[in-house]
């Protein structure tokens, strides 16, 4: 696999979709009418599949699910410069943006599973969820993000014929 870019935070996306090709999505706490994909960082030395896999259990509860495929490549996005300000102080570093690598893992449990305060070891960093279309995941995510989703979709796009 090839390197993210420097000067980029490296990063999973987790596109969890359900029977009926619906992708689950939650809206964050911190950004009010914000939702989004489970997406974190990758720790020093972690493959980024066992990223992911982690960040799904960390951020929902989620463990009955299966890896589909990922992308081929890294995806990045910018920070805006209030956001980049903000994460500067939160995590000590100063990151253009992220690189991500996504995975499309198919949700195998039942919607009980599914927990926003996550398996305890994190803060949680969703109030609610749900299962919704690509468009609609696009149209309620932050502008930052959108072009990345688009690019998600369009190379996950055979899962959800």
């Amino acid at each position: 696999m090839e390197s993210p870019p420097n000067g980029y935070r490296r990063n999973v996306g987790i596109c969890l979709i359900n029977d009926s090709k619906k992708i689950f999505a939650a809206m964050r706490l911190d950004i009010p009418d914000s939702w989004q994909m489970p997406q974190g960082g990758i720790d020093e030395g972690e493959d980024p599949r066992n990223a992911a896999i982690r960040e799904l259990r960390e951020e929902t509860g989620v463990q009955s699910a299966d890896i589909l495929t990922e992308t081929p490549h890294w995806l990045t996005y910018d920070f805006p410069p209030e956001v980049r300000a903000k994460l500067q102080r939160l995590w000590g570093s100063d990151w253009k943006g992220q690189a991500q690598k996504w995975f499309l893992f198919k949700f195998t449990g039942k919607d009980e599973e599914v927990n926003l305060l996550g398996d305890g070891s994190e803060k949680p960093e969703f109030g609610e969820w749900s299962w919704i279309s690509p468009e609609q995941v696009v149209d309620l995510a932050v502008d930052f993000k959108k072009p990345v989703y688009k690019e998600v979709f369009a190379v996950f796009a055979p899962y959800f014929q």
